[in-house]
């Protein structure tokens, strides 16, 4: 992957990303609890897969997604395990949202996932502008 393809892929990502927490709200502000947190999980999915983009990384599944963050990032110190924790319960939380119709989630769950989705995604965030993958996207200014 040529670098201008990198930063154009990392871009993409976190676009699906901002939308996907835009649905996961607008979800939850009608009423739709586990459509949202099937959106928080996939907000955060594209910010997860935009980080490992800088290492030319492409999971081909959640679970690859999940096992590549905890060995290229997680692993190496440039995130904790509990940021891995909180990616991997939404995982868990997605899969009962999606497939599993008697497992009931609360307006306070939404709440406390969303802050914890946020927190990772904006160390995410942090990490891609350190990086300089972040310039020039939005007003982001480097």
């Amino acid at each position: 992957m040529i670098e201008e393809n990198k930063r154009e892929n990392i871009r993409e990502e976190m676009e699906r990303a901002v939308k996907a927490m835009g649905a996961a709200s607008l979800l939850f502000n009608n009423g739709f609890l586990n459509d949202a947190i099937s959106r928080l999980y996939y907000s955060l999915l594209h910010d997860i897969r935009a980080l490992l983009l800088t290492k030319g990384l492409e999971p081909k599944s959640h679970e690859g997604a999940l096992r590549f963050f905890g060995f290229h990032f997680v692993k190496e110190g440039a995130f904790e395990p509990a940021d891995s924790h909180i990616f991997s319960r939404l995982m868990k939380y997605r899969e009962e949202a999606d497939y599993n119709p008697s497992y009931i989630f609360t307006k306070e769950d939404f709440v406390e996932f969303k802050k914890e989705a946020e927190e990772l995604s904006n160390k995410i965030k942090g990490y891609l502008k350190e990086k300089g993958y972040l310039c020039g996207l939005g007003n982001i200014k480097c």
